[in-house]
């Protein structure tokens, strides 16, 4: 442990304690929806540091802001690492932004020891990670790897009738640099947990193997709105309770894929609401989750079955559309290899874990060899303004990612060797 390169942590808690100030929230969380004005605050400061640290900067046309760090090889495509600076409306500390913070802590310690690597290192945050402003989530690098196209991204809407392209052009952040076909060797992820496993098992590293599938479905339903004091129960076609005894059969079904199915209805809107009136149309959202896709698509069948029967014999009519859809993704064997082997060097506790939640490395993943790198999160809090995590776990963190980054793009010397 004495000969491997360790991050100073200290300055990377200062870094990310002062990131944290823009957008700050009265309860100690952060709002940065993408493109607002704090999250260019946001990455004007985070494009200045890397500057500082003798990076060039560079924004692609969807808005994913990059920082490269030579190495001895032009040739070399370059190891990618990174996250995002966006946050959910109270959103915390720690969610993204440390994987990005990490990432350029990695670079000034590299400066530090006077070492060169091999291969390019290139920072990057994503655009538009989180999907609290225009959905879906992870737009910036689905248009990076091929998943969506920059066109349809750019057509994107938030709340305000917004499009994405017209929040880049007005942030100053729709950059020149093309945004396909950029060969890269590797990507590397840090990000803390956003669950309770970790800490729950006294863990120090979680090595992340992939990515586990996730479903967004829409579902419409259709009943009559009529009038609340004039209208009998056994007349009525109430799309809310009907609505509600759906989600109550969603409880139920999830209950049978236990212990890694997961459901979430996480949006409810009444169409024409009003307090003496039935509701005549309520539309809600399903998120579906499982390691495996064959789970996924299991969960389906069974909650379409069961609306269908609830919908029927209610009297409503019913509409279920697929809004997004994420495969189960394996990560690398080499790149998870070399985040293990740097966690076993660093002596540190350590286990293997998928993913919960979607990142941007699970887009990546289906571009390039990748890895992620997880720490523990206090009582596994995430999305939340009391999200946190602990100094400690922060640098532990931060040091595995620099090892296996190293390990990958190839250490040739150091600067006063050369």
């Amino acid at each position: 442990m004495k000969d491997l390169l360790q991050i100073d942590g200290a300055r990377l808690w200062r870094s990310l304690m002062e990131m944290a100030k823009i957008g700050a929230t009265p309860k100690g969380g952060v709002r940065r929806l993408a493109l607002t004005d704090e999250d260019v605050r946001g990455r004007d400061l985070f494009a200045t540091w890397c500057r500082d640290a003798g990076m060039t900067v560079s924004v692609d046309e969807i808005g994913n802001l990059f920082a490269r760090r030579e190495g001895t090889r032009d040739d070399a495509a370059p190891v990618l690492i990174g996250s995002h600076l966006d946050t959910q409306p109270e959103g915390g500390r720690f969610d993204g932004v440390y994987g990005v913070l990490a990432a350029l802590e990695l670079v000034r310690a590299l400066n530090d020891a006077n070492i060169v690597t091999e291969k390019p290192i290139e920072i990057v945050s994503w655009t538009n990670e989180e999907g609290a402003r225009f959905t879906p989530a992870m737009l910036g690098s689905a248009v990076f790897t091929g998943i969506t196209s920059l066109d349809e991204a750019l057509a994107k809407k938030d709340a305000d009738d917004i499009t994405l392209a017209d929040a880049l052009t007005q942030s100053g952040y729709r950059g020149a640099r093309a945004v396909n076909g950029q060969a890269v060797d590797a990507y590397f992820e840090a990000h803390i947990e956003q669950g309770p496993v970790l800490e729950a098992n006294g863990t120090t590293i979680g090595v992340v193997t992939g990515g586990q599938a996730i479903r967004w479905l829409d579902v419409t339903v259709t009943g009559m709105a009529a009038h609340a004091g004039t209208t009998p129960m056994p007349y009525r076609k109430d799309a809310y309770f009907a609505s509600a005894q759906m989600a109550a059969e969603l409880e139920r079904i999830v209950a049978s894929y236990a212990p890694r199915g997961l459901v979430t209805i996480g949006q409810i809107g009444i169409r024409n609401a009003s307090r003496n009136t039935i509701a005549g149309e309520v539309s809600f959202t399903v998120d579906l989750r499982h390691h495996e896709d064959s789970q996924v698509d299991a969960m389906e069948r069974d909650l379409r079955d069961a609306f269908e029967r609830v919908a029927q014999a209610r009297g409503v009519t019913l509409r279920v559309e697929t809004y997004w859809r994420s495969p189960a993704t394996p990560f690398d064997s080499e790149c998870v290899a070399l985040v293990a082997n740097a966690v076993e060097a660093l002596g540190y506790s350590n286990e293997r874990i998928v993913s919960g939640a979607g990142h941007d490395a699970i887009h990546l993943a289906r571009y390039c060899p990748t890895a992620m790198v997880f720490i523990p999160c206090v009582d596994g809090l995430s999305h939340n303004e009391a999200e946190d995590a602990l100094p400690d776990d922060v640098t532990r963190g931060a040091n595995v990612l620099l090892n296996a980054v190293l390990a990958r793009a190839g250490v040739m010397a150091t600067a006063d060797e050369q």
